[in-house]
């Protein structure tokens, strides 16, 4: 969790970060418990691949698989645990915000997963994600069915009804890192 001594513009943008993330820790965990385990991580990969009917082991599926795991190994030894053990929501946040926000972990570690949830997301590799397999990635989100629409829109700056793969992993970069209100990935999931 983002926390300091701060007033103004600079408070604002630690809010907005920490929202978002606390909403990330919503999406993965799935049944409310308030705490996190890897398998709540890796379930949010299976549905993410159930919803795009692809198998765990094809390359994009194992791809898939073993960037979440490493998310997971990373935040886990981030925050000097042993990586089979909950993570509770404070500790989420500071563990998100230490390796992959203000740490230098987000290129090698989290940005590898936004790619292979992008690109399952392009079903027929031509660099395109329509609205509808934005709608299925959603939905392993838990987003809200109303919501998707209004993200997708305002993801697609340029109103071509189509979202590029690597604009796609741009907005997650938005989500997961931006502090700029005004950042087109902060719709990613919806409006915040």
């Amino acid at each position: 969790m983002i926390t300091q001594s701060v007033s103004g513009e600079a408070l604002v943008a630690i809010d907005l970060l920490n929202h978002k993330l606390d909403r990330a820790f919503d999406h993965i965990d799935a049944g409310g418990r308030g705490v996190v385990e890897r398998e709540d991580l890796l379930g949010l990969g299976a549905r993410i691949l159930v919803g795009f009917g692809e198998s765990p082991t094809s390359v994009t599926g194992a791809s898939l698989v073993d960037s979440f795991d490493r998310i997971w190994s990373t935040l886990s030894e981030t925050l000097d645990r042993d990586g089979y053990f909950g993570i509770a929501r404070p500790d989420f946040l500071s563990g998100m915000t230490a390796a992959f926000v203000t740490g230098d972990l987000y290129e090698p570690v989290f940005k590898p997963a936004t790619v292979a949830v992008a690109e399952l997301c392009d079903g027929d590799a031509d660099g395109e994600i329509q609205p509808g397999e934005f709608r299925t990635m959603l939905s392993a989100f838990g987003v809200a069915y109303d919501d998707v629409d209004e993200a997708f829109d305002r993801l697609d700056r340029a109103g071509r009804g189509t979202l590029t793969v690597d604009a796609l992993v741009l907005a997650a970069a938005d989500y997961y890192r931006s502090d700029d209100p005004n950042a087109a990935g902060n719709w990613l999931f919806g409006p915040l």
